[in-house]
């Protein structure tokens, strides 16, 4: 059996794009009304909860994303789980993965978690991001962490970010128009506090505008010449951290990304975490985490977002079993 999450599908509606250009984005986004999975938590969960972060194109109601949930409670026995949203109404969560401030994003997920009934009554949580939600709740990690993380693994994150935005088909108008949005004007504050994928975009060629106008990216690296050591201190909090990269990704570009390697768009040498500044240096606290055995490289044979049970049985069964 393989699951495959729609991560990188453009369908939004011609209304909701321009409705979304129109909003005010320094205003907070509305409160959530948590919605609660299980009727209570209760002395039958031995394992740690579990929040899920789904990709882009994705939604938390997707019927992918509760097989994945069924499946970790067949695996490792009931296990409260938690799948993270941005609007209670799928189709705006979904929307929420294309239009919207990522700084405003992690703020009421972090919110959200911290006032839910049932995750702010508990000491830790287990973390799985796919795609994009891999960066996103590491951001959660670095920037709130309640409840706090234990084990923390992403599929095919961009953790060291984009450089160059997906490919769009002959007759794909709308995601041409946001296209050609995105190329033309990155690092422009309209773009950079609207679309999410404009805010993980890092071009190793052209650092100096990615330094100065990221949005998100550049802060939750810890690029920038000041550090911000609650990062790392709250990143050094995780048992585990597991990266996995899919080896075929053509979706994710670089797919090293997965593994914060940066990649020169030119000559396409990669360069690995361990011989970058932000290890060395320990920018984030990675290599304390892999000096302690807690940071885990993987490899997913086969393009992106295409788990097969038995590699979502493996992580259960390493990261997330009491």
């Amino acid at each position: 059996m393989v699951i495959t999450l729609p991560m990188m599908v453009l369908a939004l509606s011609a209304l909701g794009w321009a409705l979304s250009l129109l909003l005010p984005t320094a205003a907070a986004l509305p409160p959530q009304q948590p919605l609660v999975e299980q009727d209570s938590f209760s002395d039958k969960y031995s394992n740690l909860p579990l929040v899920l972060w789904h990709g882009l194109g994705d939604n938390y109601k997707a019927d992918g994303l509760r097989d994945i949930g069924k499946l970790l409670n067949e695996t490792i026995g009931d296990t409260y789980t938690y799948f993270i949203r941005l609007d209670d109404d799928p189709s705006g969560d979904r929307q929420a993965t294309f239009l919207g401030n990522l700084t405003l994003q992690v703020e009421k997920v972090c919110e959200d978690m911290a006032n839910h009934p049932i995750l702010s009554k508990v000491d830790a949580v287990n973390g799985l991001g796919f795609s994009q939600g891999g960066q996103f709740l590491r951001a959660f990690v670095e920037r709130c962490n309640k409840p706090q993380m234990s084990s923390l693994v992403t599929f095919g994150a961009q953790h060291n970010g984009i450089s160059e935005f997906q490919q769009c088909g002959d007759n794909d108008w709308l995601c041409q128009s946001w296209s050609g949005l995105l190329k033309g004007n990155t690092w422009t504050d309209f773009v950079q506090s609207r679309l999410v994928p404009a805010q993980y975009f890092r071009n190793p060629e052209d650092l100096e505008s990615y330094l100065e106008s990221s949005n998100f990216l550049a802060d939750i690296n810890n690029e920038r010449e000041v550090k911000n050591e609650t990062y790392k201190k709250n990143l050094k909090k995780l048992d585990k951290f597991a990266m996995y990269m899919f080896s075929e990704d053509v979706t994710v570009i670089p797919k090293e990304s997965a593994y914060f390697a940066e990649v020169n768009t030119t000559s396409e040498e990669v360069t690995k975490l361990k011989d970058r500044d932000l290890y060395k240096e320990d920018w984030l606290g990675l290599k304390w985490l892999d000096e302690r055995k807690r940071l885990d490289f993987r490899l997913v044979e086969g393009g992106h977002m295409a788990l097969s049970k038995e590699i979502l049985q493996e992580v259960f069964n390493d990261y997330y079993k009491a």
